[in-house]
């Protein structure tokens, strides 16, 4: 294929994550987006009220049981002739090094805000790393449908607390609670569109378009009013600008309800026709790897018995470069050894399809891909390496103990495979052996994680006992040696990468230790969202 041909598939990408603080609809519009484009007939509920089944995103028994998304998941599917690839993270702020790992691997991000509770801790987290990796996101303020915060106070809140400019696309007709429609400005003529709910939520909701002398009408003075605002914006500057949102300057918004599936068809439309297609790709010296270059991707997840049936494992692997051919070999960067791609896979869900071929931008399952890490990068004639993934600095910590020790080699098996998929960071320390392994977690909802998983994967019981350390930093070798014997210090390796980690109690003890060894190196691992290396594409 030519590199003409590739960089046209390429622009007819859009790879995109669903980010938001835990309850704002985060799988529901995930769920609902499917639903619009039409690759599923019916939307389902994430607890199956009423007989009807969970999420297709959510497929993980326990996210199903507990109404949460646990972890990441890819939805591939098409809409007006565009490759959309949706990556639906998980909400809960525990898992939040997950959904780190797959801001690496998108082009833009559709921000969620609940209508009655604004900004919240996670969300304001989310946006400082999409700020600082310079992810475009679009922000989508959902549940509008229910009781909530003026629709100028949330903007004024987003301009004032995160720094990014809102430019509503749609704007509502009524008050939270008393949602009628959007004044829908990406139309040739801005008009308003009136929804109209399908019974029960789990269609496509009705869309009539009404011209602006029969909306004013009808609605009297909710429509004028939302005309007043909307102009207000604009005259103050609030307008959409491509380049500004390509440059994560501004954030288009749009207002809707996604449990009713209002404002959905909108928020896809924008995404087809606003959010950017694939680019070039710096490499870890900062290089662009251009779209058109030979073959080139990236691993940025690692997910084992999404089909407990199969007991497979899947590297899931954004293409940057070049066109993907199933069953090529390629170049593991790091040992540069041969692999073969026979078998690869689209995925939708738990649901997973082979594919023969896939281009920039897209997210493809590499199954039973046993050699390949987080971080790792495959290519194609010509070399390149990316950037490896981040260990994010744990703030909780627990050691694991069996009583039976005839499964010690499941065990084994289990606590590696939950290591490599990046669920926990596994630690070993001399004075507690290899036998009794300590996880190390960004939040304690990990190892609940873990520990089910240990249960229901690999029929491992196991003991959990929470140690007192809240922050570790990085060592080397003389270090360890000078705080072996320090009081409320311990030394662990990171199984992952063999880091050398000191773990400490609380930050007056890291003083304390620091003051009395000041030549020893005690490193910041990456702790917070300004950490996040940038996006320099």
């Amino acid at each position: 294929m030519s590199r003409t041909a590739v960089s046209a598939e390429a622009q007819r990408r859009r790879t995109f994550a669903v980010i938001s603080h835990p309850d704002a609809g985060k799988s529901t519009i995930t769920e609902a987006l499917a639903l619009h484009a039409h690759v599923i007939g019916e939307a389902g509920a994430v607890h199956g009220k009423g007989g009807r089944k969970a999420v297709v995103s959510d497929w993980m028994s326990m996210e199903q049981q507990r109404g949460i998304s646990i972890t990441s998941a890819v939805l591939q599917f098409s809409y007006r002739d565009i490759v959309i690839n949706l990556l639906d993270t998980p909400g809960h702020a525990d898992f939040s090094e997950d959904t780190y790992r797959v801001l690496t691997a998108v082009d833009c991000a559709v921000m969620l805000l609940d209508a009655a509770k604004g900004l919240e801790p996670q969300t304001l987290k989310l946006f400082e790393v999409c700020r600082v990796r310079q992810i475009p996101v679009i922000t989508f303020i959902n549940k509008w449908d229910r009781p909530g915060m003026a629709a100028l106070e949330l903007l004024d809140e987003i301009e004032s607390r995160i720094g990014i400019r809102p430019t509503p696309l749609t704007w509502p007709v009524g008050e939270a609670g008393n949602f009628h429609g959007v004044i829908d400005t990406t139309l040739d003529e801005p008009a308003m569109v009136h929804f109209e709910r399908s019974p029960g939520g789990s269609r496509a909701a009705s869309e009539e378009v009404i011209a602006a002398d029969t909306a004013r009408k009808r609605f009297g003075d909710e429509y004028e009013q939302a005309a007043e605002e909307l102009e207000l914006l604009e005259a103050s500057g609030s307008v959409h600008d491509q380049k500004l949102f390509n440059d994560a300057v501004t954030s288009p918004v749009l207002f809707g309800a996604a449990v009713s599936n209002f404002g959905v068809r909108q928020l896809l439309d924008v995404l087809v026709d606003y959010a950017p297609a694939p680019q070039a790709r710096p490499d870890e010296a900062g290089e662009p790897r251009a779209i058109d270059a030979p073959f080139s991707g990236f691993v940025f997840k690692i997910q084992a018995n999404m089909n407990p049936a199969h007991r497979d494992q899947v590297a899931f692997l954004r293409v940057c470069s070049g066109r993907f051919e199933r069953g090529m070999i390629a170049t593991h960067a790091t040992t540069k050894r041969p692999f073969t791609t026979k078998y690869a896979q689209s995925m939708f869900g738990a649901s997973r399809d082979t594919i023969d071929e896939a281009y920039p931008g897209d997210v493809i399952g590499l199954v039973n891909a046993m050699n390949l890490s987080m971080g790792d990068t495959l290519y194609v004639d010509s070399p390149v390496k990316f950037a490896g993934l981040p260990a994010y600095a744990p703030e909780h910590f627990a050691q694991l103990r069996i009583n039976d020790t005839s499964k010690a080699k499941r065990f084994r098996r289990g606590i590696a495979q939950l290591d490599a998929e990046g669920v926990v960071q596994v630690l070993y320390s001399q004075q507690r052996g290899e036998g009794l392994p300590v996880l190390a977690a960004v939040g304690p909802m990990q190892f609940e994680v873990a520990t089910t998983r240990l249960q229901a994967e690999f029929n491992v019981p196991v003991e959990i006992d929470h140690l007192g350390y809240s922050l570790a930093r990085r060592t080397d070798a003389a270090g360890a040696e000078a705080l072996r014997t320090a009081p409320g210090v311990e030394i662990f390796r990171r199984a992952r990468d063999e880091e050398i980690l000191a773990a400490f109690p609380n930050r007056w003890r890291l003083q304390t230790v620091s003051g009395d060894h000041p030549n020893v190196l005690l490193e910041p691992l990456l702790a917070d969202t300004t950490s996040v290396p940038p996006r320099t594409a």
